[in-house]
């Protein structure tokens, strides 16, 4: 007997299967959310801010109000838009690098089980040290600059995107592999049509940790090292006081980083289309 929920009933039954304006909708309503919602929480959570900030919950000089916040950008904005573009230049180079890296280095590993046990234990190792204790070394190293700020944008992203790779190398669907078994296909010819397509999606999971981790590492980078960037805002303007003009260089990495998350997310939508349309959130 058919069973009434299988794909082969849904797409051959006019009842069931939604029409194409019903999907049109369906997809207008899809991008319609995809900008207002996450306006709509920028929205509530300005306005909870707004609200800590009249009632004084917290010292205006730590937390001043949004307005202040605005008006410290307004009077400079040049100034931090050069900032901005600094740090946003090294979260893209020092990310880039650790994907590169990440990704070669967990292709060795899902390759080798020799290396995989050989390389493990110190990647772990690497991983539990706090990255911000290794900022003066790399300074006493590297020396002031760029150099030292991308390898802490490195040093905390290399790591999910090796687990991330590693992982999804290594966990090829059963009937996949045994497809192209029975197709006598190459190693190399397995690798490139089934294991690394299979793979994608968990990469792409690793690069979506790994993006928030590099903007966090270019401020801890030049908090030590830096000669310029929104860090280095940060830490000169909290320690003249002047709250504000730090919240502003704040809430630019917070706007940088959800900007490149999202350009993130559009890559991975157009690198693997069929994701959506083979997964379900219920």
């Amino acid at each position: 007997m058919t069973d009434v929920c299988s794909p082969e009933t849904v797409a051959a039954s006019p009842q069931l299967a939604p029409s194409p304006e019903r999907r049109a909708d369906r997809r207008l309503g899809d991008r319609a959310a995809t900008v207002l919602l996450p306006v709509g929480g920028l929205l509530i959570a300005v306005g909870v801010w707004w609200l800590v900030a009249r009632g004084e919950l917290v010292h205006p000089a730590a937390l001043p109000p949004p307005g202040e916040v605005l008006a410290a950008f307004v009077e400079q904005p040049a100034r931090m838009l050069e900032h901005t573009w600094a740090t946003t230049r090294e979260i893209l180079i020092g990310f880039g690098l650790s994907a590169v890296a990440g990704v070669l280095l967990g292709l060795a590993l899902a390759a080798s089980r020799i290396v995989e046990r050989m390389f493990t234990p110190l990647l772990v190792a690497v991983n539990a040290v706090p990255k911000i204790t290794l900022g003066p070394l790399l300074v006493v190293t590297l020396g002031w600059g760029q150099t030292p700020i991308l390898t802490m944008v490195f040093l905390l992203c290399f790591f999910p995107i090796v687990l991330s790779t590693t992982t999804g190398l290594t966990s090829t669907p059963a009937d996949l592999a045994e497809l192209a078994r029975s197709l006598n296909a190459s190693r190399w010819q397995a690798f490139r049509k089934v294991r690394f397509p299979a793979a994608l999606a968990q990469i792409f999971v690793g690069l979506k940790v790994a993006m928030p981790l590099a903007a966090i590492g270019a401020v801890i980078g030049e908090f030590q090292a830096g000669e310029g960037g929104l860090g280095y805002v940060i830490q000169q303007y909290a320690g003249m006081g002047d709250t504000a003009t730090a919240w502003a260089a704040i809430m630019l990495v917070a706007l940088v980083s959800i900007l490149l998350y999202a350009a993130l997310l559009l890559a991975e939508r157009r690198a693997l289309p069929w994701v959506r349309e083979v997964t379900s959130r219920h």
